[in-house]
C-alpha cells in the first residue's frame, strides 16, 4: 500500500500475488508486457441540436443517437448542457474523499452518510490476478443523493451533478424508448429512483502490469450509464472482435447502453468494456 488512503491490495490478495509471481518465474513471463490496443474515437454527437427549431434537425440528431446505440452502444455527447464548473468541483471534491485515510472510506455511513456497503475496492470474489479489479469506488444511491440534508461540500457538488445528469439521462431515455416504438415516457414510468446509482471511481497507481486491469472486462447490467473520463484515459471496448482504447475528450460525455436495454427491445448492442491499469499511473472518473 502507497499510502495510508489506498486500499491494502497486497495484503488482501497477498496469495494471488505470490501465485502469479511463481507462475511467472516458472514460465519466463514478461510481466512488464504491455498490449497496446487501437485507438479510436467514438461517435460523436451534438445534443445542442435537440433544441433546433427546424424538426428535421432534430429528428437527424435523435436518429445519430438510436444509430450510434444500435451499432456501437457506446458515444459521446457533446454540447449536452452540463458546465465544465460542475465537473471541476466534482473532480476536486472527489480526490479530497479519496485521500481520506482507507479506514475512514471503510465507514462510508459515518463518514459521508451513505447506505453502509457505499465503499467498494478490488473484487472479493476473485480467485486469480485477473480476476481482479485495481480500483476503489463510492457507488451511490441517487435516494442517497437527491433532497440530501447533509451540509458538506462534497455533497452540495454531487447533488448537482447528479440532477444534471439525471436530465440528461432522462432525455436520452425519452428519445431510445421512441425510437424502439414505445411512448417517449416509457422508461421514466418504469425506471424508480431507488434503482439509479453515482459512482465515483478511482484507480490507484498499480506496481505490476501483468494481467491486471482497473476494472474487469463486462458489460453493463443496467439500462445507461453516462460516463466522465479524464484525461489520463485507459477505457477500452470491444468492437469488431477487437479491443480498441477510447480516446479522452475534454468536452464531451460518453453514454453506455446497457444490457437491460439490449433485452428490452433487442434493438441497441450492448459492448464488453474494460478499464486497463499502467505501469505504475493510475486513472480517475466519475
Amino acid at each position: 500500500m502507497d499510502s495510508i488512503s489506498d486500499p491494502p491490495f497486497h495484503e488482501a490478495y497477498k496469495i494471488l500475488f505470490d501465485k502469479t509471481r511463481n507462475n511467472i518465474e516458472e514460465n519466463n513471463f514478461d510481466d512488464k508486457e504491455v498490449v497496446v490496443a487501437e485507438e479510436c474515437e467514438l461517435p460523436v454527437i451534438d445534443l445542442s441540436l435537440l433544441q433546433e427549431s427546424d424538426e428535421m434537425v432534430r429528428e437527424e440528431c435523435k436518429s445519430q443517437i438510436a444509430r450510434a446505440s444500435q451499432e456501437w452502444g457506446f458515444f459521446q455527447v457533446v454540447k449536452h448542457g452540463i458546465s465544465g464548473d460542475i465537473f471541476s468541483r466534482l473532480r476536486s471534491q472527489q480526490e479530497k474523499v479519496f485521500k481520506q485515510p482507507f479506514e475512514n472510506k471503510t465507514k462510508e455511513d459515518k463518514f459521508l452518510n451513505f447506505s453502509a456497503g457505499s465503499y467498494r475496492w478490488g473484487t472479493p470474489s476473485a480467485t486469480c490476478i485477473r480476476q481482479l479489479s485495481w480500483s476503489e469506488a463510492f457507488h451511490i444511491p441517487l435516494t442517497d443523493i437527491l433532497g440530501s440534508t447533509r451540509s458538506n461540500p462534497l455533497s452540495w457538488t454531487i447533488e448537482q451533478f447528479a440532477t444534471t445528469v439525471s436530465r440528461l439521462a432522462q432525455t436520452l431515455a425519452d428519445i431510445l424508448a421512441e425510437k424502439m416504438g414505445h411512448k417517449s415516457t416509457f422508461f421514466k414510468e418504469n425506471c424508480l429512483p431507488n434503482t439509479c446509482y453515482l459512482r465515483l471511481n478511482r484507480y490507484p497507481p498499480c506496481p505490476i502490469a501483468f494481467g491486471i486491469h482497473g476494472l474487469m472486462p463486462h458489460t453493463d447490467s443496467d439500462f445507461l450509464t453516462i460516463l466522465y473520463q479524464d484525461q489520463v484515459g485507459g477505457l477500452q471496448l470491444v468492437k469488431d472482435s477487437k479491443w480498441i482504447s477510447v480516446k479522452p475528450n475534454p468536452d464531451a460525455l460518453i453514454i453506455n447502453i446497457g444490457d437491460l436495454f439490449q433485452f428490452s427491445d433487442h434493438v441497441f448492442g450492448t459492448v464488453a468494456e474494460i478499464l486497463t491499469t499502467f505501469w505504475h499511473r493510475g486513472s480517475k472518473s466519475g
